[in-house]
């Protein structure tokens, strides 16, 4: 682990109160849960669909991390800051020493309210489910869209996304999260329905290729006072334009992870309804086989990278190898 990590988890670091801090890590960030506010910083890696190898890319992208999810979250994305050094010292902010990484700072959301978490409690409900369809009919209908965008929906555009995952992917066969046989079923599953190219038209006709979430799942979803949809892709653009159904089939394929499916019904219905979107149901399978191999591959880069430790790592490849399996029970109910 990076030495000013493990600084920074010093109260001392900070220019308010901390209590204990907390570190997790994902695949490409640190976050550090300190007092009423969480840090987000970029690893300097690169995994083809993401860059951050340099300081100015890692600045620029918490800029775009601030400025993007400040449309449905203005009031929890706060500031990008500095972490400067001074000597062996790191300081989270602050004006002397010489600036060595940035963190987007954030209002940290109550954890008990995290819809992972309620899912895990058994409190979710569908009167919850409705509140987040309420607020994504408006964000979809107003998000931004145009000519570049609308042909990131395009069938050739839908195949390169699904076969650059494919290939990030194809390296991890043989571990205990993927086998061969799965993976080819799935492939030519997605290769077939591209094929048909018709309804992906369709789809661009009917202007729902959206620069949307890109993320959309029930990690990066709080219901507190309010509802709180935040961590949206600002690393790709061309993972983050897509079919509105490209979202509405993540969280719908999630609450199928969690063995929720009729909840995911009821919310798909919900927004189908409230957007006057009844052609989301012709792409929404495909979207969620695409989505579950997409988390999937996630959970196989976690599970690899070098720097965790080894609960981390197998949790990591039991994820990954039930996201695959989701992926292929899409296939079977096409």
């Amino acid at each position: 682990m990076l030495s000013f990590i493990d600084s920074l988890k010093n109260p001392q670091a900070y220019p308010h109160r901390t209590g204990e801090i907390i570190l997790r890590q994902t695949h490409i960030s640190y976050v550090l849960l300190a007092g009423s506010y969480v840090y987000k910083i970029k690893k300097p890696v690169d995994f083809g669909f993401l860059d951050f190898t340099t300081l100015a890319k890692r600045k620029y992208y918490c800029e775009e991390e601030l400025r993007l999810n400040r449309r449905l979250c203005p009031d929890i994305y706060l500031e990008v800051v500095p972490i400067r050094q001074s000597g062996k010292s790191f300081k989270m902010g602050g004006e002397s020493g010489r600036t060595i990484e940035y963190a987007v700072k954030m209002h940290r959301m109550p954890e008990e309210r995290m819809m992972n978490n309620l899912i895990a409690s058994g409190e979710l409900t569908t009167e919850m489910l409705e509140r987040i369809a309420e607020i994504l009919v408006p964000f979809y209908r107003e998000a931004a869209t145009g000519p570049e965008i609308t042909a990131a929906g395009s069938p050739e555009a839908v195949a390169g996304n699904f076969r650059q995952n494919f290939r990030q992917t194809e390296g991890y066969i043989g571990c205990p999260a993927l086998g061969r046989e799965q993976f080819e079923t799935i492939r030519a599953y997605a290769e077939k329905f591209i094929a048909g190219e018709s309804l992906f038209r369709l789809r661009q006709e009917s202007g729902f290729i959206r620069d949307g979430h890109g993320d959309l799942h029930s990690a990066n979803i709080c219901l507190a006072d309010k509802v709180h949809i935040f961590d949206c892709i600002e690393f790709n653009p061309g993972l983050r334009y897509c079919d509105v159904a490209g979202d509405i089939a993540f969280l719908a394929m999630d609450l199928d992870y969690h063995n929720l499916p009729e909840m995911a019904a009821a919310f798909v219905e919900n927004f189908a309804l409230k957007s006057e979107d009844p052609n989301l149901y012709d792409v929404l399978n495909f979207y969620k086989c695409y989505r579950a191999c997409v988390r999937g591959k996630i959970g196989l880069f976690t599970a690899h990278a070098p720097e965790i430790d080894a609960a981390t790592r197998a949790a990591g490849m039991a994820r990954a190898g039930r996201y695959f399996q989701l992926a292929e029970r899409y296939v079977g109910a096409s």
